[in-house]
């Protein structure tokens, strides 16, 4: 019997992505929206700066809050607003609202020889906590910038760097060293992608390493009915992110396990009501 359908995450994965950009005439006016509603946090990695996004990045606003926080204090709305998406969805934001996350998988739909998690990905998985802690927080705060926008975000460079200078001559004059290390970091992105399942969110994403302190608490994840469970291992088998056990830190809530699970133990709901 089948409890989850591939198909329907795609779905959302899609229509999210649109949401997020829907600002289209953006490439054709050359410049970014400003709108009201680009006050509005969405709780996926989607960059400020692309010419069709309609709202903010979390990460980015909190980059940019804690880089003026000597003037404008402790950013505790967006604080408040991570704790907010995290409390109630977790990481199924990676699994489900995230483009760069949905862009990752296409790319590992390209037939090669696959890199599969083991023991050394599972370990350079909290490399994400020292970007966050180091580019996020510390160096934002330091360097008084938005510091993992400015010097890494490959999904800025996609979204944003790449098509803005494309359209607008007036950048093309800005290209520099800066540009040039973000642009090869996308690249290493773009090819480890294609290897290895969601390189980005494994290893480097910040956002995902946010939400993911919030897993276990979630209002809505991936649960397992313990009474049922035979302990078969089969969900963590058959699972492409670096999970030790369904549910933790490193689940992105896609429901791969869900139909493999032979007792059916495991399912997508909400964990309280």
């Amino acid at each position: 019997m089948i409890f989850f359908k591939e198909q329907k995450r795609r779905a959302i994965q899609i229509i999210s992505a649109v949401i997020y950009n829907l600002n289209i005439k953006g490439f054709k006016e050359k410049g970014i929206y400003k709108g009201n509603i680009k006050n509005i946090c969405i709780p996926g990695l989607n960059c400020y700066s692309c010419p069709s996004a309609i709202s903010s990045c979390p990460l980015g606003s909190l980059q940019s809050s804690l880089a003026n926080s000597r003037y404008n204090g402790i950013p505790f709305l967006i604080i408040g607003l991570l704790i907010f998406f995290g409390i109630i969805l977790g990481r199924i934001i990676c699994g489900f609202l995230c483009p760069f996350g949905f862009f990752q998988e296409i790319l590992y739909k390209i037939k090669t020889k696959k890199i599969k998690k083991n023991k050394l990905t599972k370990r350079f998985s909290y490399i994400k906590y020292l970007i966050l802690i180091l580019f996020v927080i510390v160096f934002s705060i330091i360097l008084k910038a938005p510091s993992f926008c400015k010097y890494i975000c490959p999904e800025g460079t996609l979204e944003a760097g790449i098509p803005l200078i494309f359209l607008r001559d007036d950048l093309k004059i800005l290209i520099g060293n800066i540009f040039s290390l973000k642009l090869i970091i996308l690249l290493i992105v773009i090819t480890a992608s294609i290897f290895m399942y969601r390189f980005f969110c494994s290893f480097i994403c910040p956002l995902g390493a946010i939400y993911s302190l919030f897993n276990k608490i979630s209002l809505f994840g991936v649960i397992v009915d313990e009474n049922n469970c035979i302990k078969c291992n089969e969900c963590i088998k058959v699972c492409k992110m670096n999970i030790k056990k369904v549910g933790d830190r490193e689940c992105i809530a896609c429901g791969s396990c869900i139909n493999k699970c032979p007792k059916s133990a495991i399912k997508i709901k909400n964990r309280y009501f």
